[in-house]
């Protein structure tokens, strides 16, 4: 691999419940300047929301009524209980609450602040204030988008489902691998050796997770460009759509700050 190359994709309309996400992305492709059409080998890199806004995972906080523990909890950390209650119905458990944040481990299995349940780029119609919260199964989103790219234009690259997580020990955030098809997740270097001939013990490569945080950069977070096309990890593309990012996922049983 001697280069990558990451571009926004622009033009891709807001997003609503039930639209045709791959004939969206196929159209903006098409229609950029110039034209990028969607091959075989490429990765297409999607942040979470669009595909959320797609199948509905939206939820008006005027319908919400929270709990005794989200009214406590609410309190505690100064925030509107009504999100507080969504956080807590995306969450198989809540690990720390400080600071106005809820870390949460989801029912994905993700551990992230406020189950990833989030405001910004969240359209609010006629008033009514909305949180977007994560597909219900990102790997099944990016396996059905996958599909429907080969059924419209007969190549099916990568799909890609990404999302902005924090790090433990580090400022700042970077985009993680939520759902992923076509792609290996992850490159084991174990039992390799290195340019000297050393043993590689623990170098096992979270590529999706590296190719999430590369489509980050080629975009804003107000620039509406939620498509990344990213060129140059062909041989990391599949035919087959794999094991998802759910091969990133570390077993409870392996978590050490549990």
């Amino acid at each position: 691999m001697a280069s990558l190359f990451a571009r926004g994709l622009s033009g891709l309309p807001e997003v609503h419940a039930g639209d045709d996400l791959a004939a969206l992305i196929i159209q903006a492709a098409n229609a950029q300047q110039p034209a990028s059409a969607l091959h075989d080998g490429q990765v297409v890199a999607i942040a979470h929301k669009v595909i959320s806004k797609a199948e509905g995972a939206v939820v008006e906080l005027a319908g919400v009524t929270p709990g005794a523990r989200a009214v406590e909890l609410a309190a505690e950390q100064g925030k509107d209980a009504r999100a507080v209650q969504v956080v807590l119905d995306q969450s198989a458990e809540i690990l720390r609450a400080s600071g106005g944040v809820l870390i949460s481990r989801t029912h994905h299995g993700f551990v992230c602040a406020n189950a990833g349940v989030d405001a910004s780029n969240a359209a609010r119609e006629g008033g009514s204030e909305t949180l977007i919260v994560l597909p219900r199964d990102p790997d099944a989103s990016a396996r059905r988008l996958r599909a429907r790219l080969r059924e419209l234009i007969g190549a099916a690259p990568a799909v890609l489902i990404t999302d902005s997580f924090g790090r433990a020990w580090r400022h700042g955030q970077c985009d993680v691998a939520i759902g992923c098809a076509g792609m290996t997740p992850l490159e084991d270097w174990r039992g390799r050796t290195d340019s000297v001939g050393l043993e590689l013990r623990a170098t096992w490569l979270a590529v999706a997770d590296a190719a999430a945080a590369a489509a980050d950069l080629a975009r804003a977070k107000d620039s509406r460009e939620p498509v990344v096309l990213i060129d140059g990890l062909a041989r990391f593309v599949t035919a087959e759509d794999g094991p998802g990012a759910a091969a990133l996922l570390r077993p409870l049983d392996e978590d050490l700050f549990r």
